[in-house]
């Protein structure tokens, strides 16, 4: 068997390069709101992004035994899920070793989410399923509290509003992106009315999000001002309400969701301090 057989990149790595945005976005946040980086800070992120990673190995082999895929990618596939796994491990037990042990609980919401999804891709179902996706993103976003107890060096409830406040943006964002997706498939944009029967749902997220953040910054629950990143994705809602993706190229939305993505990514940063 020759390196080549092993080193197949669309087995190695995730493929669906919008989906990085919802685990490098908690991360990064957890991190500089714990407001410290450590050895402990390195092996959470290493683990968590080895997990991340675990996935396209898996799929892939499941795809395999479905009879999706060639059984020539068998071994690789079995390759990068025990790289994978392994430096997961390594990295949990350094995390165990330093006293974040408890970190680890935070995987198990994982487990039947992403059972769940092999599933469906024995079944070639796992294309537009919105519901899994928001499910998923929200045990991505757990990596949010997690490092930010890592950097504050221990367990603290506060932790949990970074989950909540990413997770109800990322499910936000995935809503939005079905919604530009469908608008891209129309021949002609849909009449006014037409619009809102199609987009409430992008819109009610959003703006639940915006109201919900606003009112607790006011009663000085979050920080004054961390209303503005969902100010900012709201606003990109209201306009991809009023100017329809139709005709648009898939790339040009994922662009377009990433930079938005990014944006808030650092405004959140920005005024959580």
């Amino acid at each position: 068997m020759s390196n080549s057989d092993l080193f197949k990149k669309h087995i190695a790595i995730p493929q669906d390069h919008g989906s990085w945005v919802f685990i490098l976005s908690p991360l990064l946040i957890g991190v500089f709101a714990g407001n410290s980086f450590s050895y402990a800070t390195f092996d959470l992120i290493v683990a968590a992004m080895a997990a991340f990673m675990l996935r396209q190995p898996a799929t892939a082999l499941v795809k395999i035994l479905s009879k999706r895929r060639s059984r020539d990618e068998f071994a690789a596939a079995i390759f990068w899920m025990a790289i994978y796994g392994l430096i997961a491990l390594l990295a949990l037990i350094a995390l165990i070793l330093k006293g974040f042990g408890y970190i680890a609980y935070l995987a198990v919401p994982g487990v039947p989410v992403f059972a769940w999804h092999l599933w469906l891709v024995s079944k070639r179902e796992e294309r537009r399923q919105v519901n899994i996706e928001l499910i998923a993103t929200g045990v991505l976003s757990l990596s949010a509290p997690a490092a930010y107890w890592v950097g504050v060096g221990n367990y603290d409830p506060y932790g949990w509003w970074l989950w909540l406040l990413v997770w109800f943006q990322t499910a936000a964002s995935i809503v939005y992106a079905y919604l530009r997706l469908s608008q891209r498939e129309q021949a002609e944009g849909p009449d006014r009315s037409g619009q809102w029967k199609m987009e409430w749902r992008a819109a009610l997220y959003t703006s639940f999000n915006l109201a919900s953040v606003l009112t607790l910054s006011l009663l000085a629950v979050l920080p004054g001002l961390l209303f503005i990143p969902y100010l900012v994705q709201w606003t990109e809602t209201m306009w991809g309400i009023t100017h329809p993706a139709t005709g648009w190229k898939p790339t040009r939305i994922g662009i377009r969701q990433l930079i938005v993505s990014i944006l808030w990514t650092a405004l959140f940063i920005v005024f959580w301090r």
